[in-house]
Order: C-alpha cells, then sequence, then structure tokens
C-alpha cells in the first residue's frame, strides 16, 4: 500500500496511460482505423481510470453516509475501509472513527450525567418536601435540629447548582478572574476547614504541610473551588480515621507553586488517571461515601488550573494517590 494520495493517483494515471498508448498502438498495427481506436482507447483508458479511483475514494463516501447518520444522532457507526492504509484517506479514515468514538463517548456521559443529577436533585428536593410537609401539618416542630436537617439538604442543592453553572461557563469558555496576590499557606488553611467541618463523624485528619510566606497571584474564589473538589474528591475516597496530606512546596527555577493531596489508598489504575478528570465521569464509591457524585468536580478542578495556566494530575506516589496540582507563581494575561 503506498503511503500517499498523489502517488496513488499518479500511479492510476500512469497506468491507464501507458495500456491506452499500448492498445491504440496495438489497434492501429492491426489496420483499424484511427478515428474508431483513438476514441475506443480514451473509453478503456477513462473506464480503468474510473474502476480504480472508485475504489480509492469508497472511505470517503463511507465517511459522508456515517457523518449524515451521526447528524443524526447514531454515534455507533465506524468507517471500516482503508483504517490499514497509511495514505492521506487512511489517516483520515482513523481520525473520523477516532473522533466517532469521542463523541459517542461525550454522548453517553452526558446521558449519564442526566441520569446522576436528576437522582443527585430528587434525593434533597424528596427531603425538604416531607420535613416542610411535617412541619406544616403539625407532625414535627420547627426546632434547630429539624432546621438544620433543611439547611443541609438546601447546602446540597446549592453545590449542585453550583457544579451546573460551573458546566455551563466552561461549556461557554468562560475565563474572567480577578487576580491578587495573597498567602497560600492561610488561602489552604481557609479552604481546609469547612471540609474538616463537613466530615464530621467520618473523623478524617487533613494534614497542611507548606512553609510560611508561599505567595501567589490568582483568582481566590476559581482556586478555592479546583482545592476544595480536589480534598472533598481525596475525603471521600479516603476509608474513616484516616488521614489526608496537602503539601506544597516551590519550584523556584520554575517560578511554580506544586499542591500535592495524597490519601493512603489503593491506587488509581494508569489508564484510568486520565479519564477521571473527563466531564460526567463518576469515581468509584469510596470507604463512607454514598455515592459517586456528579462527575464533575475533577473537571472543574481542571478547568480552574487551566484558567490560572496550571496543571492537575495524578502522579506515582507510593504512599497511595497522589493529586498534583502545579501553579504559578505569577499570573500571566492573555494577551
Amino acid at each position: 500500500m503506498l503511503s500517499s494520495l498523489k502517488v496513488e493517483l499518479c500511479v492510476i494515471i500512469a497506468a491507464a496511460t501507458a495500456i491506452a498508448f499500448g492498445m491504440a498502438w496495438l489497434l492501429l498495427k492491426f489496420g483499424w482505423n484511427g478515428w474508431i481506436a483513438m476514441p475506443l482507447t480514451l473509453v478503456v483508458a477513462l473506464g480503468i481510470t474510473y474502476f480504480f479511483s472508485r475504489g480509492l475514494i469508497a472511505p470517503l463516501r463511507q465517511m459522508r453516509d456515517a457523518a449524515n447518520a451521526m447528524a443524526d444522532g447514531d454515534y455507533t457507526v465506524r468507517v471500516n475501509l482503508a483504517t490499514d492504509s497509511s495514505d492521506e484517506i487512511g489517516r483520515l479514515a482513523r481520525a473520523f472513527n477516532e473522533m466517532a468514538e469521542e463523541l459517542q463517548h461525550a454522548d453517553q456521559m452526558r446521558l449519564d450525567m442526566i441520569a446522576n443529577v436528576s437522582h443527585e436533585l430528587r434525593t434533597p428536593v424528596s427531603a425538604l418536601q416531607a420535613m416542610v410537609e411535617n412541619m406544616a401539618d403539625g407532625v414535627t416542630e420547627p426546632s434547630p435540629a429539624n432546621l438544620e436537617s433543611i439547611l443541609d439538604q438546601t447546602h446540597r442543592l446549592s453545590d449542585l447548582i453550583a457544579f451546573l453553572l460551573d458546566l455551563s461557563r466552561m461549556e461557554a469558555g468562560a475565563a474572567s478572574l480577578n487576580v491578587e496576590e495573597f498567602d497560600f499557606r492561610e488561602f489552604l488553611d481557609e479552604t481546609i476547614k469547612p471540609l474538616e467541618i463537613a466530615d464530621a463523624g467520618h473523623a478524617h485528619d487533613i494534614l497542611l504541610q507548606a512553609d510560611e510566606g508561599i505567595r501567589i497571584e490568582g483568582d481566590q474564589d476559581r482556586l478555592r473551588q479546583l482545592f476544595t473538589n480536589i480534598i472533598a474528591n481525596a475525603i471521600k475516597h479516603s476509608a474513616d480515621g484516616t488521614t489526608v496530606l496537602v503539601e506544597v512546596h516551590e519550584r523556584t527555577n520554575q517560578g511554580m507553586v506544586v499542591t500535592n493531596v495524597v490519601n493512603f489508598g489503593s491506587q488509581i489504575p494508569l489508564a484510568e488517571r486520565s479519564d477521571i478528570f473527563r466531564r460526567f465521569v463518576r469515581g468509584r464509591t469510596g470507604p463512607g461515601t454514598e455515592s459517586g457524585g456528579t462527575g464533575l468536580g475533577l473537571s472543574i478542578a481542571r478547568w480552574a488550573a487551566q484558567l490560572h495556566g496550571g496543571t492537575v494530575r495524578v502522579v506515582d506516589d507510593p504512599r497511595g494517590v497522589d493529586f498534583e496540582v502545579c501553579l504559578p507563581k505569577y499570573h500571566i494575561a492573555e494577551s
């Protein structure tokens, strides 16, 4: 198989031309009239070119049909022809199949996300409805404990709505940042405190190890989303009574501040480390948790890091699962 479509076309044209010349020579040699021999030779040459070129562009026709099917919502179609070819059409066919697979995955994740969000919404709404109806009917008193339960359910709703709003910003490419300089250790300490309060009953110990005086430029609200989602994810997948370690150090030669969030549990397989940051991908249920979540937390964390020119990834660590967040010390405004 030739590696270039241009070379293949040249070979077809050259072969058709050679056959046409040979046929014309034979016909004239055997006494055929030139007005008959030349049109017949031209028809044969065009037929040969059409026959071989039809097979050459068959994958393009299949891609056209597949694109039409995908436009109608069928993402299972694939191009079966020319995927072993090394020419431009073969590479295009393989790229098309990869795109179709990604679209099929995104569509399935979208459907799963609708089901997940519906479930997540139904639980607090049903609980709120039941509690408020009981109070309205006089079955229960509006005591501080009952009002606290109602407040907890409204917090769940608020968090879910915030996730969905962040998702819409991600889709729209919104990147507005309120950049300011702040003390990074104090920022993380303030971020961790609400998580410790919310963790009551599971006895996780969030241990912060960061040098004093590390300052960074960024949007505190967006970065708080980032670290809240990463640390909350580590807590969710840690056994009760264990420690979640938050380590911070500077890479002064690179102008980066690196934060490692480590939970001392089972490792994430290498093949799954990139998938967990995809939207709507729900993690495995961890000890002490009831749900894998909405599948948006880690994707929002990565989005917030990218807004600051940073990265979030899972790195090898013999102690357990290690999420490494790298952020530039100084914000670089986009031109």
